[in-house]
């Protein structure tokens, strides 16, 4: 049991940061396990009120594979994919739309809501704020058509920027559409990670299911806590970096190519990791430099 000695070092602790990140924007990619277990959900929650209430703008962006899959599974439909991209025809995009916009978005929003914060929901058809264009997939010299997928072309961030102004939480569902009105499913990791590039954003937190960048996935203390982008195309090359952790890191280095300062990888199972990634002198997970 913590003494009150230990909570006033807590807070003396935190206090640094909440000074050098106050007014800063910070873009958190909001998935995984951490969406769906009640407890964790909760905390996650939470943290990103308190982020609000010391004085942080926090922007979150959010998918939702494993509850589309089940809304699919529901009504008879099987979940597709090719090279990593759900395959999505008209009847597919009308369950994501429902699923992340209607769903999902809400009841992040209101969650946020419940304990105090001010959170608007959006998706990347409220003021063009996701501009996208048709995704193919490219396999042996040929374009495949996988639907309804699509990519991020640019992101609007004045909808956002004015929420922002007005003291609200922005939630952003990884919905976009393109010039003609076509609406496209789009990887949430990638949203995040050109949404945090849009704004200039401080910082960039992507929450996964696991401790961060492995050097080793079957080692847990091969977590590696700082790697620059040389060294991540290294490991990438190597193949050490592979399958799931592709999009993820992929979307770490556009945003800090394009803008925001700082990316952390970081494990969204721990309770209150982001708290503990941004409030305490260790931290948790894998910070990417330039």
């Amino acid at each position: 049991m913590l003494t009150n000695m230990d909570r006033a070092d807590v807070l003396i602790e935190a206090l640094p940061y909440i000074k050098e990140f106050y007014g800063k924007t910070i873009v958190l990619k909001y998935g995984g396990n951490a969406m769906i277990n009640e407890d964790i959900k909760e905390q996650v929650i939470k943290d990103i009120v308190l982020m609000k209430y010391v004085g942080i703008n926090p922007v979150v962006v959010h998918g939702g594979g494993p509850e589309i899959n089940k809304m699919l599974e529901k009504i008879g439909k099987k979940s597709e994919f090719n090279c990593g991209n759900r395959v999505t025809d008209a009847e597919t995009m009308e369950i994501v739309e429902m699923v992340l916009a209607g769903k999902l978005n809400q009841e992040i929003v209101s969650k946020l809501n419940k304990y105090g914060g001010k959170a608007v929901g959006l998706t990347g058809k409220d003021a063009n704020s996701i501009l996208a264009e048709k995704k193919y997939i490219e396999s042996n010299g040929e374009s495949i058509d996988i639907g309804f997928v699509g990519k991020v072309k640019k992101i609007n961030p004045k909808m956002i920027k004015i929420l922002q102004n007005e003291g609200y939480i922005p939630v952003i569902s990884s919905i976009g559409v393109d010039e003609d009105g076509n609406t496209y499913n789009i990887n949430a990791d990638y949203v995040a990670g050109e949404v945090a590039a849009a704004l200039s954003a401080d910082k960039f937190i992507l929450m996964t299911d696991i401790k961060g960048i492995m050097k080793d996935l079957n080692d847990p203390t091969s977590l590696v806590n700082s790697i620059s982008l040389k060294e991540i195309n290294d490991m990438i090359a190597d193949g050490i970096i592979s399958g799931g952790m592709l999009p993820k890191v992929d979307a770490c280095i556009t945003a800090i190519n394009k803008g925001a300062n700082r990316v952390h990888i970081i494990d969204g199972r721990i309770n209150h990791a982001l708290i503990l990634e941004l409030f305490t002198d260790e931290g948790v997970g894998t910070m990417i430099t330039k």
